[in-house]
C-alpha cells in the first residue's frame, strides 16, 4: 500500500475529495475580520439596524400624537354645569299651556300682612296661684280643703294645727293682756312698756299667719286654744294638696296650691322665622276646641326671650279673661296673631316662585309669548303670597302654576342646546309650533 503524500497546503493529496469545514466555508464567503471587504460590510449591516429603530420610534410619536383628543378651552367652559343651572326661555302654545295646568297672575303692589298660626295650650296665670306654706311646725289634727280643686274663698278655714310654739304664744299674748290692766293706774312708762309687750305678742301670732279675728277671740275669752286655724289668703281652686290629717308638718311645706281662674294665659311655639312678625301688645284670638265657632279675643303678652335649639321655636303667650270659668287650663287652642307686614310690597302668589335651595326663579310671559326665567330675592312670606324685594316689576305677568313643568321644560331647551355645542354634534332645541 502507497504512502499518500503531502503537499505543501497541507492536504493529503492521494485521499478522495472530502467537503471543506464550516470555517473554511465562512472564510470564503465572507472576507476575513481584518480585509477592508468585511469591516465595510458589518458598518452597513449596523448602520441599517438603527436606521430600522429610530424609524420606529418616530412611527409611534406620531402615532400617539394622532390619538391624543384635541383640547378646546371655549368649549370645554362651555359643557361647564354654569349652562345647565341657567334656564333658558320656553315657548309654550295656548294648548300647551292648558295641557299641563299653566295659568298666569300679575306682580302687583299693595300691603301684605302675614298672620301667624300656631297651636297652643291654656294654663294658670302664674301671678294668680298661690303656695299655702305654713311658717310654724305641727300638727295637722283636722282638715277643712281635704279634696283637690275643691274651691275656697279668701278667709275660709283650711285646716286646724296644733303645735306647742302656737300655745306658748298664746300664753305670752294672755299675760300681755293682763299686765296691760294691771299697769292701768301706773306710770306712763309702765304702761307704754306694758302695751309694747301686747303688740308684740299679738304681732307673733299673725307673722305665722293666724288670723286676725282668732287673735281677737283669744283675747276676748282668755282661754289658750289647744289649736289654731290656718286660712286661704286667696280665692280660687284647690289645684295641688300634699297634706293629710295627723300628718306633722315642718316650717315651709308646700300643703297647698290655689289658683284664681278668672285670668288664665295661653302660650303657644312660634317658629324662628316667624318671630319678627309677633310683639308684644299685639291683637290676638285664639280658637278651642271646647268652644266650637267661639273666637276669644286677647293680647300678646310677652314673648320668651329664650329659642328652643330642638324645635327651633319660641314660646308666646296671650292672656284671656276667663270669668265663666268655661276655659280650663290644659285644654289645646289653635292662636292666630296678625302679624307686621308691609304697607307697601310687591308680591306675587307663593306658587309662581319656583325654590331649588340654590336660586329662587320665576317666569315672566314677554310681549312675544315667550315665558323668560327671572331669578329673584324673596321677602316676606304670607299664607297665599310672596314678596319679591329684586329681579321683577310691578304689572309683569308671571307663570303662578305649574311652574315646576316650565322650569323643566326650560332645562330640557338648556340640555338641548349645550349638547348642540358638542364635536360631532350640531343640533338645536326644536322650535315650538303655533
Amino acid at each position: 500500500m502507497s504512502t499518500p503524500t503531502t503537499g505543501t497546503t497541507g492536504r493529503s493529496t492521494g485521499a478522495p475529495d472530502q467537503p471543506p469545514p464550516p470555517h473554511d466555508i465562512a472564510r470564503r464567503t465572507d472576507a476575513p475580520f481584518g480585509s477592508p471587504g468585511g469591516r465595510g460590510r458589518r458598518v452597513l449591516r449596523g448602520a441599517s439596524y438603527v436606521a430600522i429603530v429610530l424609524a420606529a420610534a418616530a412611527a409611534a410619536y406620531l402615532g400617539t400624537r394622532r390619538s391624543e383628543p384635541r383640547v378646546d378651552a371655549p368649549a370645554h367652559v362651555h359643557g361647564d354645569a354654569a349652562a345647565t343651572n341657567r334656564a333658558r326661555p320656553v315657548m309654550l302654545s295656548p294648548a300647551e299651556a292648558r295641557r299641563i295646568g299653566v295659568t298666569y297672575a300679575v306682580a302687583s303692589m299693595g300691603p301684605l300682612h302675614k298672620e301667624v298660626r300656631t297651636v297652643g295650650q291654656v294654663t294658670f296665670d302664674e301671678r294668680r296661684v298661690t303656695v299655702i306654706a305654713p311658717k310654724i311646725d305641727g300638727w295637722v289634727e283636722h282638715l277643712d280643703v281635704d279634696v283637690t280643686g275643691q274651691p275656697v274663698r279668701a278667709g275660709a278655714p283650711l285646716l286646724r294645727l296644733y303645735s306647742p310654739m302656737l300655745v306658748t304664744a298664746q300664753e305670752e299674748l294672755l299675760l300681755a293682756k293682763r299686765l296691760v290692766l294691771d299697769v292701768a293706774e301706773g306710770s306712763a312708762e309702765a304702761r307704754r312698756d306694758a302695751a309694747d309687750l301686747l303688740t308684740s305678742a299679738r304681732r307673733r301670732l299673725a307673722s305665722w299667719d293666724i288670723a286676725p279675728s282668732d287673735i281677737a277671740r283669744i283675747e276676748r275669752t282668755g282661754e289658750v286654744q289647744r289649736t289654731l286655724t290656718l286660712r286661704a289668703p286667696v280665692s280660687g281652686f284647690v289645684v295641688e294638696k300634699r297634706v293629710l290629717e295627723g300628718q306633722k308638718i315642718m316650717a315651709g311645706d308646700a300643703l297647698y296650691r290655689i289658683a284664681d281662674l278668672g285670668t288664665v294665659w295661653v302660650e303657644g311655639a312660634v317658629f324662628e322665622q316667624d318671630l319678627p312678625a309677633v310683639r308684644v301688645g299685639q291683637h290676638a284670638v285664639a280658637e278651642l276646641e271646647a268652644l266650637p265657632g267661639k273666637t276669644l279675643s286677647g293680647r300678646i303678652t310677652y314673648v320668651y326671650p329664650t329659642l328652643d335649639a330642638e324645635t327651633r321655636t319660641a314660646r308666646v303667650r296671650m292672656e284671656l279673661p276667663n270669668p265663666s270659668l268655661r276655659i280650663k287650663p290644659g285644654m289645646y287652642a289653635t292662636i292666630r296673631v296678625t302679624g307686621l307686614g308691609r304697607a307697601r310690597a310687591l308680591s306675587v302668589p307663593r306658587s309662581a316662585v319656583l325654590s331649588t335651595g340654590e336660586r329662587n326663579l320665576v317666569f315672566v310671559k314677554r310681549p312675544d309669548g315667550m315665558l323668560e326665567p327671572r331669578l329673584v330675592t324673596l321677602g316676606m312670606t304670607t299664607d297665599d303670597r310672596i314678596e319679591i324685594l329684586r329681579g321683577i316689576a310691578a304689572g309683569d305677568t308671571v307663570v303662578a302654576s305649574a311652574t315646576f313643568l316650565v322650569d323643566a321644560e326650560s332645562n330640557l331647551g338648556t340640555a338641548l342646546g349645550g349638547m348642540g355645542d358638542m364635536p360631532g354634534m350640531d343640533m338645536t332645541a326644536p322650535r315650538k309650533e303655533e
